[in-house]
């Protein structure tokens, strides 16, 4: 017979193991086989409703996802705050989708009380033709454009609207033309047509040529040479190209713009200029009219602080140039904006080249480019820039 050496401790321990109830066992075999709790058993299918009914309940979270699926809505109302990746993450969806079904980019502004579509279902039909007197607006309008082709003023379209200067419009909404249904007629209407070939009044593009450039050779707006040759500011004019150019009497003169002086309207319509030719959206030249009326009153100082300078008030010794390049309007306009056309390449940072800069509040924005010690000041000047721009633009 074999000895059991143990200690009477370490045999009553083995003793109570190997006596212990056969439920334990059952339970951990049960834990390590169970099936993935997201798995159904194979013969449920083929089990009978009152079977089915004692099954045991799916879990809460799948319950409530499946629930969250079938109850999306198909569209949403956008309020303060919202962000698309938001709005998108909050209803299951992926970013890209939500823009896509909305006709958006990367970079476009979403505003409170804007609709979005979040399912494909919930796209309208199409549209009827706009009516006479309306206009259905494409990617790249602005409100000036706009009246501009229409051959309405800004305030005009802005009045029949019920928008504002800093209103946002986007592709899609059909706006109200003030005056156009008036020469609706049964036929859809036809495009302006172009102004008749004038010999004198036609001007063939050189290399290096620029619509404000050949604008100011005329002694005509821009804005006048856009809308006699039907184009944009975003347009691209290239050597050979013949442009009308309209008569200069046909050309604003003597703009009265409140609050606004002679010099200041100069200095303002060529900020505008520059902004146009760079394709800066509205909201960034009303950020640069904003930014110089607040640095030197729209005026191009030869003093400022310390070594301040110009329009924007830029300084030699912080990189933006010598005082000679910072007096030079049309370069300090175009280091104000920054970008791909910066004459200083990497060594300032304009407004475009601020990461998310549409969605910054107007002071924010101007500050990103200048460092005021006096960041607040620049919100004073939103409105009223909206409203030169209008005036001017």
């Amino acid at each position: 017979m074999r000895t059991d050496h143990r200690t009477p401790r370490a045999r009553r321990a083995t003793n109570a193991v190997l006596t212990a109830p056969v439920a334990v066992f059952g339970t951990i075999a049960l834990a390590l086989t169970a099936a993935p709790a997201h798995a159904a058993p194979p013969e449920r299918a083929n089990q009978s409703p009152a079977t089915l009914s004692k099954a045991p309940a799916q879990p809460a979270g799948i319950r409530a996802f499946e629930v969250a699926m079938t109850s999306a809505p198909t569209s949403y109302t956008v309020v303060s705050g919202d962000t698309i990746s938001a709005i998108a993450s909050r209803h299951g969806l992926r970013t890209v989708d939500v823009l896509a079904l909305n006709g958006l980019s990367w970079s476009s502004v979403i505003y409170p009380g804007q609709v979005l579509l979040l399912s494909a279902a919930a796209a309208p039909a199409p549209a009827p033709a706009a009516p006479a007197g309306g206009y259905t607006v494409v990617a790249g309008d602005t409100i000036s454009g706009i009246a501009s082709r229409h051959g309405v003023t800004t305030h005009a379209v802005l009045a029949a609207n019920g928008l504002a200067m800093s209103s946002i419009i986007y592709p899609g909404q059909t706006l109200v033309i003030p005056g156009a249904a008036a020469a609706a007629s049964p036929a859809p209407p036809a495009p302006a047509p172009a102004p008749a070939p004038a010999p004198a009044a036609g001007y063939v593009v050189q290399a290096g040529d620029t619509i404000s450039g050949i604008a100011s050779r005329h002694g005509v707006s821009t804005q006048a040479v856009l809308a006699a040759n039907g184009l944009v500011a975003a347009s691209i004019i290239y050597p050979g190209q013949t442009l009308s150019i309209p008569a200069a009497s046909a050309a604003p003169a003597g703009v009265s713009v409140p609050g606004l002086d002679a010099e200041q309207i100069e200095n303002a319509r060529l900020i505008i200029q520059v902004g146009r030719e760079l394709g800066v959206p509205d909201r960034g030249i009303a950020i640069a009219l904003g930014t110089a009326m607040q640095e030197s009153w729209i005026r191009n100082l030869d003093w400022g602080d310390r070594d301040s300078l110009g329009l924007f008030q830029q300084r030699p010794s912080a990189g933006w140039g010598t005082p000679e390049e910072i007096r030079d309007r049309v370069r300090s306009i175009k280091v104000f904006y920054g970008g791909a056309s910066d004459p200083n390449g990497d060594r300032t940072r304009g407004l475009l080249d601020v990461a998310g800069w549409q969605d910054l509040s107007f002071a924010d924005a101007a500050q990103a480019v200048q460092i005021s010690a006096y960041p607040d000041r620049y919100t004073a000047w939103e409105q009223p820039a909206y409203a030169w721009l209008a005036a001017l633009g």
